[in-house]
C-alpha cells in the first residue's frame, strides 16, 4: 500500500510491525487503508519474528504495532513502557491463549457421527489419562502436544508449560515450523475426525469457524507465571501501540490510532473472510472497511471518513 506524491513525501512514511500472523496483518492493512486514503500518508510494513519486530519497535525502527501481546514478552514490554520508549494506546481486542482440543473429543458430534472419546477431559491435569488417544505418530509410547510455532514466543512458553505440568513424562512437545503448519495440523485432524491437542489462540479464522474447547489450567498467578509459566496465560488485552515520538511526527494519525478499537468477533470475521475466499490480508482489510463503516467511521473526522469511502 504505497503511493508517491509530494504531499505524502512531506507528511512522511508510517511503518507498521509485521510479526507474520494473520490478524495483525489485517489490522495493519485496515489502518494503512485509512491512513493512506483518509490522511494522505505513505505507509510500509517491516516483517520479522515476534521478538525481532518488537525490538525494532522499541528502538524506533518501526512506528506502529497494531497488536502488542504483552504476555508473550512481558519483561521487554514492561521495560519499554518504563523507559518511555513506547506509548500504549487502546486495547484493540482481548484474546485468549491456551491448550485446545476439538470439542468433539469431549462431547462427540452426532451430526458428524463422532462419539466422545475423552468425556472427562477438562484440564491439562487430565491429559496423562488420555496419552493413547493423542498418540505421537513418531513415538507411539507417548502422546503428542502441538506447541507454539517456531519463532513465536509461545513456542518457548508451551515447551516450559509441558515440563512444569509434568506432561513431558507422557507427552512429547512438537513445534510446528509456521503458523500455517500449526493450523493445518488442527484442520487435518478435524476433517479426519481425529483427536488433537495443542496450543492455539483467539482471534483466528480457525477458532472462529471450528468448535474448540480450551483446557483448564491453574488460575493465573503473576509470581508463578514469571517463574515458570505454570498457570493460565494472563488476560490478553492486545494493544495498539506507537513509538514515543509518533505523536510529534504524525499528530493527526495519532488521534486516529487513539480511537482504534475492534473485538475478537470483528477480527475473526476478517480472518474467516480470508479463509473462505482465499483472500490476502489486504483484500480482507478492504472488505472489512467496507463492511464495518459504522465502526471505523467513529474513529475519524467526517471529512476523513468521506475520503476513505471514496476510495472503495
Amino acid at each position: 500500500m504505497t503511493t508517491e506524491t509530494a504531499t505524502e513525501e512531506a507528511k512522511g512514511t508510517i511503518s507498521f510491525a509485521d510479526p507474520q500472523w494473520d490478524s495483525i496483518r489485517v489490522h495493519n492493512h485496515i489502518a494503512q487503508f485509512i491512513l493512506e486514503n483518509g490522511y494522505d500518508y505513505d505507509t510500509e510494513t517491516k516483517s520479522g519474528s515476534t521478538a525481532a519486530t518488537f525490538t525494532d519497535f522499541t528502538q524506533g525502527n518501526i512506528d506502529v504495532t497494531m497488536e502488542v501481546w504483552p504476555n508473550n514478552y512481558r519483561d521487554a514490554f514492561e521495560e519499554a513502557k518504563k523507559a518511555g520508549d513506547i506509548d500504549v494506546l487502546k486495547t484493540n481486542f482481548t484474546g485468549q491463549q491456551g491448550f485446545f482440543v476439538p470439542t468433539y473429543v469431549i462431547e462427540g458430534d452426532k451430526e458428524r457421527g463422532i462419539e466422545p472419546i475423552a468425556p472427562d477431559l477438562e484440564s491439562v491435569d487430565d491429559l496423562p489419562d488420555y496419552q493413547d488417544i493423542f498418540e505421537d505418530p513418531e513415538d507411539p509410547e507417548k502422546g503428542r502436544i502441538i506447541g507454539g510455532y517456531s519463532e513465536a514466543e509461545a513456542s518457548e512458553i508451551t515447551m516450559k508449560k509441558v515440563k512444569v505440568y509434568g506432561l513431558d513424562e507422557t507427552y512429547n512437545h512438537f513445534t510446528p515450523g509456521t503458523e500455517g503448519a500449526l493450523s493445518a495440523s488442527f484442520v487435518r485432524a478435524y476433517e479426519n475426525k481425529e483427536p488433537w491437542v495443542g496450543y492455539y489462540w483467539t482471534p483466528t479464522a480457525l477458532a472462529t469457524k471450528y468448535d474448540m474447547t480450551m483446557l483448564e489450567e491453574p488460575d493465573y498467578d503473576e509470581e508463578t507465571w514469571n517463574d515458570n509459566f505454570g498457570t493460565k496465560f494472563p488476560p490478553d488485552d492486545v494493544y495498539v501501540s506507537v513509538y514515543k515520538d509518533f505523536e510529534e511526527k504524525y499528530p493527526d494519525a495519532m488521534k486516529f490510532l487513539e480511537q482504534y478499537k475492534t473485538s475478537t468477533d470483528l477480527t475473526g470475521e476478517a480472518l474467516v473472510y480470508m479463509d473462505d475466499n482465499d483472500a490476502s490480508a489486504e483484500e480482507a482489510a478492504k472488505w472489512w472497511v467496507e463492511e464495518h463503516e459504522d465502526v471505523w467511521a467513529e474513529w475519524v473526522p467526517d471529512d476523513v471518513a468521506q475520503k476513505v469511502q471514496d476510495a472503495y
